[in-house]
């Protein structure tokens, strides 16, 4: 590894669920009227999320990828209501294919304090399934690695074990106080991760994880200004970049997949800064969601996916609502849709 590079890295600013939160202090969240407007701005949202950044800066969480290939898993607007059938689905696959981490691109329930409820369980169930899978309980509360040895091997606690679930939050998650139910759950609508890759040759590449908060249809001007100073560039001090791939997540779709369908848009300012950026940082793939529609193109050298929604309200069939990327260990990046079954039980007349 080049012993210019930085040793500042920015890592993960959000866990992806807080254990111990009760199902009492999720409902004493929601607001009783249940108008449905946005009760957080996004500068609001964007100064929680820059103190818990610097509350959670020492605990650094990283993504390792010791095998020199990885791949990931991606879903869009499930919805969460009382069913979770499609994102219990999507956590169990992504776990038995061995997904590195699996990304969500918003509006991951619709805001009721029972559905959020509904969500955490869900979460912490998958968390556990994550767990027995991945590590050996060695003693009360102690954790290694499956296939390690203990006194090689470095301990976790059940609580410092996080489980690579990794949202974004959309307009839905966002109504109705669901802010306050979001947050108390993934505390972070901006944040963003490395993955470690140990390459066959000896070497060592990074790859950036990059989560941005679209849920109000504008970054905002603190999350801009964050983007501005290069708080996610990651450059060597030659001005070249750390990064070997880019992958953004976001909800607001940035292209129309058709040029009648009716999505929130950024302002038109803010969508040519961002296809700037995108440029500049060298992403190899924007994730959105947020129309519930397909739609994949190329620009500027960037590629674009918008998610068709895995919401079982929206499509109860099963289909591809899906996408698994795949990198290999010859550095390769492809993608593949991945159908998904589960389909609701019909209701009783």
């Amino acid at each position: 590894m080049s012993g210019n590079m930085k040793t500042r890295i920015f890592l993960l600013l959000a866990l992806a669920c807080v254990l111990g939160s009760s199902c009492e202090k999720l409902q004493e969240k929601i607001n009783l009227p249940g108008i449905f407007i946005a009760n957080t701005a996004v500068e609001d949202r964007m100064q929680m999320s820059e103190l818990y950044y610097k509350k959670m800066y020492d605990d650094k969480v990283w993504l390792i990828a010791p095998d020199g290939g990885y791949s990931f898993l991606v879903g869009a607007d499930s919805h969460v209501t009382t069913d979770p059938g499609r994102m219990d689905e999507m956590l169990a696959n992504g776990l038995e294919h061995g997904d590195l981490f699996y990304a969500h691109l918003g509006d991951i329930a619709d805001t009721k304090a029972e559905y959020y409820v509904t969500l955490d369980s869900l979460i912490k169930v998958a968390k556990h399934r994550y767990v027995d899978a991945k590590f050996d309980e060695i003693g009360d509360n102690q954790y290694i690695y499956k296939g390690g040895t203990e006194d090689q091997s470095t301990i976790f606690s059940y609580d410092e074990i996080v489980y690579p679930f990794f949202p974004v939050v959309g307009n839905h998650d966002i109504t109705r106080n669901g802010w306050a139910l979001w947050s108390n759950i993934f505390h972070s609508s901006f944040y963003e991760i490395d993955v470690v890759v140990f390459l066959d040759n000896g070497e060592v590449a990074f790859d950036h994880l990059i989560f941005l908060d679209s849920a109000s249809g504008t970054l905002g001007r603190t999350q801009i200004d964050f983007i501005e100073k290069g708080v996610l560039d990651g450059k060597y001090d030659d001005g070249t970049s750390i990064y070997r791939y880019t992958f953004v997540f976001t909800h607001t779709n940035i292209f129309h997949p058709q040029f009648n369908e009716f999505a929130s848009t950024f302002p038109r300012e803010e969508t040519f800064f961002l296809l700037d950026q995108f440029e500049k940082w060298n992403v190899t793939c924007v994730f959105c969601g947020h129309v519930h529609t397909w739609d994949e193109r190329n620009f500027n050298g960037v590629h674009y996916l918008t998610l068709d929604s895995m919401c079982e309200a929206n499509n109860p069939n099963p289909g591809d609502y899906l996408i698994r990327i795949n990198i290999d260990k010859d550095g390769g990046v492809d993608y593949e849709k991945v159908r998904m079954n589960y389909t609701p039980p019909k209701k009783k007349k």
